[in-house]
């Protein structure tokens, strides 16, 4: 074996250095996009939710206005219905 078949192996080494370290640092860049689109899909949907919350509270605060003013109005009737029941 010669020199030059020391050379070949080191260049080999190097050559192969070189391709994994740009195969790791495209690995971590598609990591780190897929990362940021999964949080921010997570934000998005955080967001929904909490327009979704906002959503039910202000229809429970309609049925509770709309509530209060509904058993007012049966209440006489009821009261009626036991008068009459009564006599």
């Amino acid at each position: 074996m010669d020199g030059s078949d020391v050379d070949d192996t080191k260049q080999s080494t190097a050559d192969m250095t070189v391709f994994v370290q740009n195969l790791l640092q495209q690995m971590q860049t598609r990591f780190q996009t897929m990362s940021d689109s999964i949080i921010s899909k997570i934000d998005e949907m955080g967001n929904r939710i909490d327009e979704l919350e906002q959503s039910i509270n202000d229809l429970r605060a309609e049925m509770g206005q709309e509530g209060t003013t509904s058993p007012s109005s049966v209440k006489p009737k009821e009261e009626n219905k036991s008068a009459d029941d009564s006599a």
